[in-house]
């Protein structure tokens, strides 16, 4: 069961492991040598020659950062757990087995458990709700239209920064299986937004321009942008302390700050309407969406953590404080959001409130990845947003669907 308070431990807990100097694999000695004409990305000589797996041998030759897309080399060495590394692993990329990280490949099952699609929730009360003149205020309809503005560009952003830049630098299959199941929950959540503009029949210039054309969510996606451009960049690779370090910004400004605290305004907002028992199919689009991405937020930390934990050196008090200043200055920018969509009370909500809330969110993120809370005294004005993210929350079948809707014999009706 996934609460707000839930991320997976097992990374942060895990000793780091030395991965230098393991013994390799030895090449099964009945096995033919390489062709000298074969192409491949270890000399044939070398493997028929070399006692050790040629795995092994990759740093020595100047291999590095590898994709997964070099030559095939006959004859090579199996590759062993310990073989297998976050970043800057020297192994072949493409053996999802031996599992090292179970906590990766559990959750891509869980996400693939999760399956859910934007058309199957009705629109219909949403749509008249929004035709009548008199169904909602102003300021209702200014939160439902900068939300679906925000997170119509948010979750593209996010799916360029997993296809362009994370996983060419990901070395690890099963790390690389979640993403790609990441990258396809992406689509679906920028379908579930044009779903509902469509549905409501709104400006869809207007929506989908709105990172052009408004201040607070062009300046919160020209933040997260910095991150994917400098990955993005074909000469970029990591390898050194420096890149190491820009490497894992990119995940904590992606994973910790636009999923975990730049998504949070809306998420609040876009599920009050659903607890007042208006615009439910848009509220109810929302609380799938919450849900996929406190899974997205689970895996981001424990890949945080467990790079911290296989590269210490990289965790140094200058790089720490550079995370915690770009958290608080994420923390600014989304309340600045909050002001935006909500310059009077509505909803039961406040623009104060979420200052509160957004300081008790950050001093979370902080903790889930080894930083000192920066803001003392904060409460969650919000408690019943726990209850939200919570996968095993029941509802009323012939009232809504069911929240812990899953595929084929994996459904459950209890």
């Amino acid at each position: 069961m996934l609460t707000f308070d839930d991320f997976s431990p097992e990374t942060a807990a895990e000793p780091a492991k030395k991965m230098q100097g393991a013994a390799p694999s030895p090449i099964v000695a009945s096995a033919p040598p390489a062709p000298a004409t074969t192409p491949s990305l270890f000399p044939a000589a070398a493997v028929a020659a070399s006692p050790v797996a040629p795995q092994a041998s990759l740093a020595s030759e100047g291999v590095v950062n590898l994709t997964g897309v070099e030559e095939i080399a006959f004859a090579a060495g199996r590759i062993r757990v310990d073989d297998k590394r976050i970043i800057n692993c020297h192994a072949d990329l493409n053996q999802l087995v031996p599992f090292k990280y179970e906590w990766a490949w559990q959750k891509y099952l869980d996400g693939c458990a999760n399956h859910w699609m934007p058309q199957e929730i009705s629109m219909n009360r949403d749509i008249a709700l929004w035709k009548d003149p008199k169904g909602l205020t102003e300021d209702e309809r200014t939160i439902i239209k900068r939300n679906l503005g925000f997170f119509s560009t948010a979750d593209s952003l996010v799916a360029n920064n997993l296809v362009l830049a994370i996983y060419r630098h990901i070395t690890n299959p099963e790390c690389r299986q979640y993403l790609l199941r990441q990258a396809f929950e992406e689509a679906v959540h920028t379908h579930a937004y044009q779903y509902v503009v469509e549905s409501l029949g709104l400006d869809e210039g207007e929506i989908f321009n709105m990172y052009r054309e408004v201040d607070c969510i062009h300046d919160k996606d020209a933040f997260q942008l910095q991150f994917t451009q400098e990955l993005a960049d074909p000469n970029f690779n990591t390898g050194t302390p420096e890149t190491d370090k820009r490497f894992l910004r990119n995940l904590i400004g992606y994973y910790v700050i636009m999923e975990g605290l730049f998504f949070y305004v809306g998420f609040v907002q876009m599920l009050s309407f659903g607890r007042q028992n208006k615009m439910t199919g848009a509220s109810e689009q929302f609380q799938y969406i919450l849900r996929d991405e406190s899974m997205h937020l689970n895996f981001g930390i424990d890949m945080i953590n467990q790079i911290k934990n296989e590269n210490p050196h990289l965790w140094t008090p200058e790089f720490q404080q550079e995370i915690t200043d770009l958290i608080k200055q994420g923390v600014e920018l989304e309340y600045r959001y909050a002001a935006d969509t909500m310059p009077r009370g509505v909803l039961g909500l406040n623009v104060q409130m979420f200052h509160e809330y957004l300081r008790f969110v950050a001093n979370r993120r902080m903790r889930q990845i080894g930083l000192p809370e920066e803001y003392a005294g904060v409460k969650n004005p919000f408690p019943w947003m726990s209850e939200m993210i919570d996968l095993k929350k029941e509802k009323n079948f012939f009232e809504t669907r069911v929240i812990d809707y899953q595929t084929g014999g994996a459904l459950s009706w209890d």
